[in-house]
């Protein structure tokens, strides 16, 4: 029978609901103390933490690239359904302001500089800036751009992968917002 310290019979990184009192795999976390961080890029390497604060800095100029799209199309959205568009419109501006903030907030933790920079935003974004007046080119706009934010979001979660749990964490809550911006604008345009 097993000590009550004994996790050999563990299959599971952690215990099982059939245990009584919940339990780490021991051997796990001595496997990873144990484990060669040598040749492993990690948040504290400065050559992988310069290319993952590029990264993010291009997230946030995307970020706020689409605020200021959005912005302009909700103030200049006309037609029999664009007030409530217009209104969404201006929500989505929000959710991206607030993407860019924690993106900044991020690189600064990483002990980058967030690049605000006007003269930099549209080349550095992934993201079309769009100054269409008509209400479907509005929406299809934005939709192309969530569609590009979500794969950009995607490989950058890829890319990060278990180097910086962090980091990850954001970048795929941010990717589900996008996602849901993705499916709303795709709604309105079948409307």
């Amino acid at each position: 029978m097993a000590t009550p310290h004994d996790n050999s019979t563990l299959k599971a990184p952690f215990a099982t609901a059939d245990q009584t009192e919940p339990r780490l795999n021991t051997e796990a976390l001595e496997r990873v103390r144990r484990k060669s961080l040598e040749n492993e890029p990690s948040p504290a390497d400065p050559v992988w933490r310069k290319g993952l604060v590029k990264l993010l800095n291009d997230a946030l100029a995307t970020e706020l690239v689409c605020v200021l799209r959005y912005k302009r199309h909700h103030f200049t959205a006309q037609g029999l359904t664009s007030p409530h568009i217009a209104e969404e419109f201006a929500v989505h501006a929000g959710e991206e302001m607030g993407h860019a903030d924690r993106l900044a907030r991020r690189i600064v933790q990483l002990g980058g500089e967030p690049d605000f920079s006007p003269e930099t935003l549209l080349p550095r974004s992934h993201a079309a800036y769009d100054s269409s007046l008509e209400l479907a080119s509005m929406i299809r706009s934005n939709l192309v751009s969530e569609r590009v934010a979500v794969e950009s979001y995607t490989q950058m979660v890829h890319l990060v992968g278990d180097r910086d749990p962090t980091t990850r964490r954001l970048l795929e809550e941010i990717l589900a917002d996008e996602q849901r911006h993705a499916e709303e604008l795709q709604g309105w345009l079948a409307d």
